[in-house]
């Protein structure tokens, strides 16, 4: 058993730290946040994550996970201490860093012995030289000196799948100047059987950004063949099939629809072609696949002033407001983005979400949030749906067609059957579903 100290609360903090806990160590969960904290000690989780609270509430009851917002109470007898802050996008795409450095300088103000100092939050390629360099100055030489060594760590977690990717990585990555700190670090990794990979610092923190900017780059390049197939008369879904069969290929992440967003994908991919610039090479590949992602919401507003003639005043029905399935993310959410765009042109919109509606709340402006699908219906010039909840993949679209005022669709996550919908009366859009897709071929209803 370690003593694991983990700095930050947020999906990667809290999912690592109660998964340590879980497999047998000591976690304390740190967190600036005294609210959150406070709920986190009353079983109240900050986020919603499939399993989380259930794995919360057992490791709490066991004595394994604590939670405090005290660095001395954390870090005392630790180990290891995982940095898990955000490292949101600044003006430029960069990443921002201030989070990291108050871990850090934390640290050094407060720890005592030999620590091993993890970060797991995704940062730029140098940061784990920058956090080493902040330690030693921050401790220069008016306090006993800080044994430390620096270890980078990238999660690889899915929301909405988070815990089940902990606990059965496809690998895990260690980086450090330090290889017996590193091997430290993987014996806490060694029971989930899993490959471990250990590097120098710099080319790990370059893992997780190459990892996302390539799982980016497929989403975007299934769009714009998506995009093409439109205009050709062939079906993406069929395409990527075929496509996916090849082994060189793959089928993941190929599902054509509004793009990607979310924490990590929109940032990571911006941070990445900022660190290019800035170190002079031109990064036109990354450049585009932002570009196409951008254009995918674009590419649905286009549809829908076409096929209602203009959006002022027209009745816009959302479906789904989180980025992906199985979590209450908004960030970056491909709903949140359109829904704007709706709104620069007159569209009002009501929506529905299985569960980020409280944190919708928070962001959207004269939007109206319904209790239920039907009730986005009710009125609606279109309905789109945004987000392929399990919810969504059997309405009852016949009482939808009776609560439409014009039955027009569009599914951007490709989700349904096209055909019975049409049966039904309904004008049907998807995302690259061949020449019934046409927005050329379409008439719009009076």
């Amino acid at each position: 058993m370690s003593k694991i100290c983990v700095i930050g609360t947020g999906y990667v903090g809290l999912v690592t730290g109660v998964c340590f806990a879980d497999l047998g160590n000591e976690v304390t969960c740190l967190d600036v946040d005294q609210s959150r904290i406070e709920r986190l000690k009353q079983g109240i989780m900050p986020i919603y994550e499939p399993g989380l609270e259930q794995l919360v509430s057992q490791n709490v009851r066991a004595g394994r996970l604590a939670f405090t917002t005290d660095y001395r109470q954390a870090l005392d007898g630790a180990e290891f201490a995982f940095i898990a802050v955000g490292t949101p996008s600044g003006v430029d795409g960069e990443a921002d860093l201030q989070y990291v450095r108050m871990a850090a300088e934390a640290i050094a103000d407060i720890a005592q012995g030999y620590l091993i100092i993890v970060n797991k939050s995704t940062v730029p390629v140098g940061t784990g030289d920058w956090i080493t360099d902040i330690i030693r100055r921050r401790r220069n030489g008016t306090r006993p000196l800080l044994q430390f060594s620096v270890v980078s760590n990238p999660e690889f977690l899915r929301e909405g799948s988070a815990i089940n990717d902990f606990m059965y990585p496809d690998r895990v990555v260690l980086g450090s100047t330090d290889r017996q700190a590193a091997s430290k670090v993987a014996e806490l990794y060694v029971s989930l059987r899993c490959p471990i990979l250990i590097t120098d610092l710099r080319t790990a923190e370059m893992i997780k950004y190459a990892s996302n900017a390539f799982l980016a780059t497929r989403i975007s390049f299934i769009n714009e063949i998506a995009n093409i197939c439109e205009e050709l008369g062939a079906d993406v879904q069929e395409v990527a099939l075929g496509m996916g069969y090849d082994k060189r290929i793959g089928p993941a992440f190929l599902d054509a629809g509004l793009g990607w967003g979310g924490s990590c994908f929109p940032k990571d991919v911006k941070a990445l072609a900022h660190m290019a610039v800035l170190h002079g090479t031109q990064p036109q590949l990354l450049q585009a696949v932002m570009e196409i992602n951008r254009n995918q919401r674009r590419r649905v507003v286009y549809k829908l002033r076409k096929a209602l003639n203009n959006l002022d005043e027209k009745i816009i029905g959302i479906l789904g407001l989180s980025f992906k399935p199985n979590t209450d993310d908004i960030r970056e959410a491909p709903a949140i983005d359109l829904i704007h765009l709706l709104q620069n042109e007159g569209a009002i919109i009501q929506a529905y979400d299985p569960q980020a509606m409280e944190n919708a709340r928070q962001v959207l402006k004269r939007v109206k949030l319904c209790e239920t699908p039907y009730e986005v219906a009710q009125g609606a010039d279109a309905l789109v749906l945004a987000t392929e909840w399990n919810e969504f993949k059997q309405l009852d679209f016949e009482r939808i067609y009776q609560l439409m005022r014009q039955p027009i669709i569009m599914d951007g996550r490709n989700l349904w059957n096209p055909e019975p919908l049409r049966s039904m009366g309904f004008t049907y859009f998807g995302v690259g579903r061949g020449a019934n897709n046409h927005i050329n071929n379409h008439q719009p209803e009076t």
